[in-house]
């Protein structure tokens, strides 16, 4: 990876750690789901269904996507390669599983803690989690669909990992940048990061300016006109 240098700001980043600091401390989806339409990238948002566990959950981290199936009752290997996909989860990356009709719950307890363990950024799934309590009390941010307790052992298996997958009208790819916040979740092709993260710091950036000068008196015209952000 190529370390980017924002010369107005003198930053720095030469590693995924640095990089997703800097997106959890400066950026917030919609100032980077801007960038993504002003490149031509306009379908990169997870359906809106799709929010986090607490409003002050946010994510980001590498995808690892996993694809689902539904089954129907008892199986020779239960929950497919599930197990398999959880223990080579790497650091800083993004559970994000989507497949089968929803009928029950994609991501648990148990599931938490081992991803946790392995140093993953969090879970993005397209259905739903249980174990609410027990899943909160770990403090690790998990994005779904919402609450629904009904297990997957006889109604869903985990089919293949490390694969493309597509949620909604997005397609997501093993290493691309899944970012989310209170607002959605959105992907990142891992080919435009450097430049959707230079744009969209540069932008988060001039809306505090443009912020401030609102808040001092100009009109809401005239900051748009010299600085091009609304």
């Amino acid at each position: 990876m190529e370390p980017v240098i924002l010369k107005d700001e003198n930053y720095k980043w030469e590693t995924d750690t640095d990089l997703f600091e800097l997106f959890r401390k400066e950026l917030y989806t919609s100032v980077v789901g801007d960038i993504l339409d002003e490149l031509g990238y306009y379908h990169q948002f997870l359906p809106q269904q799709v929010q986090p566990l607490r409003i002050t959950d946010k994510i980001i981290g590498r995808a690892m996507p996993v694809l689902m199936i539904d089954v129907y009752g008892p199986q020779k290997k239960p929950f497919g390669r599930l197990t398999e996909a959880l223990d080579q989860l790497q650091l800083g990356e993004v559970y994000i599983a989507a497949g089968g009709t929803m009928r029950c719950a994609y991501w648990g307890e148990i599931l938490t803690a081992t991803a946790k363990k392995r140093g993953a950024s969090g879970a993005v799934i397209d259905g739903f989690y249980r174990d609410t309590p027990k899943v909160m009390e770990q403090n690790w941010p998990v994005f779904s669909r919402g609450r629904y307790a009904q297990d997957s052992a006889v109604r869903t298996q985990v089919v293949n990992y490390r694969c493309d997958i597509e949620i909604g009208e997005v397609w997501i790819r093993p290493g691309d940048l899944i970012f989310g916040d209170v607002d959605g979740v959105l992907v990142i092709p891992k080919q435009n990061e450097k430049e959707v993260f230079e744009k969209a710091l540069k932008k988060a950036r001039g809306e505090k300016i443009v912020r401030r000068e609102i808040e001092n008196g100009m009109s809401s015209t005239d900051a748009f006109l010299k600085y091009g952000i609304l």
